[in-house]
Parts: structure tokens; C-alpha cells; sequence
């Protein structure tokens, strides 16, 4: 008998797309619950998540960033898959069916979602300058090599399909941006199987202004603080 998944949420101030994102989950095959978890948000995302049919909604009382949102909505998650979505995906959340069949096939422990920007061409390097391959993702990468001798594809994808043992076993999920390179380095290092899947998934870029630059930074310096304190602890 095929296992369930539970879906699970992250979202903050995203009250225009989330209704779209929850209702291509709850379409996905194997799908039997679908945990939004509102990040503290000033607008209506936990409203506009309740209407569309979420079957658990948490609304934090202070802003815990991806992984402190992560932590709360793993709490409440009831199967043994566990299928992590951003909340802007929209209609493209569906494409997670692609996610969770090699994880419920046996094929793998983990898998990783690749957009369509993040695929290298057969001959392009791995830090060559492209749509989604910045400075960020570039540092990610080395450092995951680095620390468990895998070269990941998209180090910083949060699209991912996981059994929950292996969330279990994890030293926890990192605070902030640095959620998927913590968990990465982690399920690596505990000989998980991840595979890489293609998805046909679209989400807001951050601009290139100020605000997308202050972005890239915050997420630059959680990602070095959470390889650093990975290399401390090996």
C-alpha cells in the first residue's frame, strides 16, 4: 500500500498566492494533508490558506523564519513522507507529484526539486554566471562539497520530498535562509540517497534593487553561519 505525505507550508505575507499553492497540493497523488505555516504575516496568508482548504493552519505568534516555521509545521504532520513546498509556487506546486514518487518508489530518501534556470546546459561549469546560479547558490555548493564530498545541482532548493526519519535524525532544521543547506549537509552525512528531480516550477525572484540586494545578503550570511557551524560540528 502506497504511504501517505503530508505537505508542509512555510508562508509569510503571501495572502495573494497561497490559496493557489494549497489548492495544487491537496491535487498531488498520495497527498492526505496540507499544513500551512504563517510566519507571522501582516496580511490575510493564514485566511487565504484556511479558505482554500488547508487542513492545518499555524499562525506563529513571532516570526521564526523558514526554519523555525519549518520545525512548528513538522509538529503537526502525521505521515511518513514529507513533501516541503514554498509558499509562492501557485499552480506550479503540483509539479511536487514529481517529487514524492522516487521517494515512494524507494528510489531515494530525499529528493530535490531543479527549476528550469537552475539546470546547467551540458556545457556549461558549474560556476559559470546564470539565471538562478548567484554568488549565493555558487557558496552553498562549495561548501556542501566541501563537507560531505557531493556536489549538489540546486543547494538552496526548498522544493523537497524527505522521509520524516530522516527529518528526525537531522540536527534540527537551520535558522533562516540557511534551512537547505543545513538540511542537505545533514541527510549526506547520515548516507541519505538524494536525487535531483527537474520540476517546471515558477516562484517570485527577488528583484535587482535595493530590497533584492539586502535579500541575497541575509541569505549569503546564513548560509556561511550555517556551513560554519556544520564544519564545527562534524
Amino acid at each position: 500500500m502506497a504511504e501517505d505525505v503530508s505537505v508542509i507550508i512555510p508562508a509569510y505575507n503571501e495572502a495573494d498566492v497561497i490559496g493557489r499553492t494549497v489548492n495544487a497540493a491537496l491535487c498531488i497523488p498520495g497527498v492526505v494533508q496540507v499544513i500551512v505555516v504563517d510566519d507571522c504575516s501582516s496580511d490575510e496568508t493564514a485566511e487565504a490558506a484556511r479558505a482554500a482548504g488547508a487542513h492545518t493552519v499555524v499562525s506563529l505568534a513571532k516570526n521564526l523564519g523558514k526554519g523555525g516555521a519549518l520545525a512548528a509545521g513538522l509538529k503537526q504532520a502525521k505521515s511518513p513522507v514529507i513533501l516541503l513546498l514554498d509558499a509562492d509556487l501557485g499552480a506550479s506546486a503540483s509539479e511536487g507529484e514529481k517529487l514524492i514518487s522516487p521517494v515512494l518508489g524507494g528510489d531515494a530518501d530525499m529528493t530535490v526539486g531543479i527549476f528550469g534556470k537552475s539546470r546547467p546546459s551540458p556545457t556549461q561549469k558549474f560556476g559559470a554566471k546564470s539565471g538562478g546560479m548567484g554568488l549565493v547558490v555558487k557558496t552553498a555548493r562549495l561548501g556542501i562539497k566541501a563537507l560531505t564530498g557531493r556536489t549538489l545541482c540546486a543547494p538552496l532548493s526548498g522544493q523537497r520530498a524527505v522521509r520524516r526519519e530522516v527529518l528526525e535524525r537531522a540536527e534540527g532544521f537551520a535558522g533562516r535562509f540557511g534551512v537547505e543547506a543545513g538540511l542537505s549537509v545533514d541527510a549526506l552525512r547520515m548516507g541519505c540517497r538524494i536525487i535531483e528531480v527537474p520540476v517546471d516550477m515558477v516562484h517570485r525572484a527577488s528583484g535587482r534593487n535595493l530590497r533584492g540586494a539586502a535579500h541575497r545578503a541575509r541569505q549569503m550570511l546564513n548560509v556561511i553561519y550555517t556551513l560554519a557551524r556544520k564544519a564545527i560540528s562534524k
